[in-house]
C-alpha cells in the first residue's frame, strides 16, 4: 500500500532472483479499512515510492486509483470463509474480505507467474495461499522473511505513527514472541503456557494494549493445543492508537 520500507524492497529483490520481469503495485485499498480505521491518514509517499522501485529495477509499477479499481463501488467479493474471521480478521471485521477481493483483481489485471509477500502479515499469507488454491489461480506464492529494525521491531509503514516513547514501548511485541519462543526451544509444548508467558510480557508495558497473543496452525490459523507440529506464534497490540502485528514460526517439534 505504499510508504515503502526495506521490508517491501526485500520482496522486490527476492523477485529479481526468481523472475525475468518484476512488477509492483501500489494501492491504498479502501475496502480493507474499517469505518474507524486509518484510511484517511494512512502514510502516502508516491514520488519517493516510485523512485525507490525504479532504483530497484522494477519494470512495471501499477498504481490505480480507487475509482479505477472500484468504478461503481464494490458489489462482488472474494471471501475465504472460515479463515477470514481469525486473528486480525476477528479484530478487523471485513478486513480480509477487502484484501482477498483486491488481490484477486490485481492478479487478474497483472497475471503474474509468481507473487511475493512478507511473513509479517502471517494471517494474510495463509488466507492468500488458500484463496489461490481454492480458485485454481495459476501463480506461485512465495513468502519472504520479516525484515526488522536494528532493535528488532518489525518494519511497518505504521511505525511512522509512533512517537519516540511509543517506539520504545512497541518493542514489547518482539519481546513477548521471543519469550514464548525461548520456552518452546527449552521443551515447553503446551500452547497455554506459551501464551501465558507471552501475555505476561505486556504487564511491563501498561500503555500498550494487547489485542491477541495466539499460537495457531500457520496454514489454517486454527488454535493449537501443543506445538508438536509447525506452529505460528502471532501477536497484535495497540501502541497508542497504532495497531502493530508480529509473529514467529516454530518448526515441527524436535522431540
Amino acid at each position: 500500500m505504499g510508504a515503502l520500507h526495506e521490508g517491501h524492497l526485500s520482496l522486490v529483490r527476492a523477485a529479481h532472483v526468481s523472475a525475468d520481469v518484476v512488477a509492483a503495485s501500489i494501492f491504498v485499498n479502501p475496502t480493507q479499512f474499517g469505518p474507524d480505521e486509518d484510511l484517511a491518514k494512512y502514510p502516502r509517499s508516491w514520488e519517493r515510492d516510485r523512485e525507490l522501485l525504479e532504483g530497484e529495477g522494477v519494470g512495471l509499477l501499477f498504481a490505480p486509483s480507487a475509482d479505477e479499481m472500484y468504478p461503481t463501488g464494490p458489489a462482488t467479493w472474494v471471501t475465504v470463509e472460515g479463515m477470514s474471521e481469525k486473528l486480525d480478521g476477528r479484530s478487523r471485521p471485513g478486513h480480509f474480505r477487502g484484501v482477498t477481493t483486491v488481490l484477486s483483481k490485481l492478479f487478474h489485471v497483472i497475471e503474474p507467474d509468481v507473487a511475493f509477500f512478507g511473513q509479517k502479515d502471517a494471517a494474510q499469507v495463509a488466507i492468500i495461499r488458500r484463496m489461490v488454491r481454492d480458485l485454481n489461480l495459476p501463480l506461485e506464492i512465495i513468502i519472504c522473511p520479516i525484515v526488522r529494525e536494528p532493535d528488532g521491531l518489525a518494519m511497518s509503514s505504521r511505525n511512522a505513527y509512533l512517537s519516540p516513547e511509543q517506539r520504545k514501548q512497541a518493542l514489547v511485541l518482539r519481546r513477548s514472541l521471543l519469550r514464548a519462543k525461548e520456552l518452546a526451544e527449552h521443551g515447553e509444548m503446551s500452547t497455554t503456557k506459551l501464551i501465558s508467558a507471552g501475555r505476561d510480557e505486556f504487564r511491563g508495558e501498561p500503555k500498550v494494549r494487547l489485542d491477541y497473543f495466539e499460537v495457531v496452525d500457520p496454514d489454517t490459523l486454527d488454535p493449537l493445543p501443543d506445538i508438536s507440529g509447525r506452529a505460528l506464534i502471532a501477536v497484535a497490540a495497540y501502541v497508542g492508537s497504532t495497531r502493530l502485528i508480529d509473529n514467529v514460526l516454530l518448526p515441527k517439534s524436535r522431540q
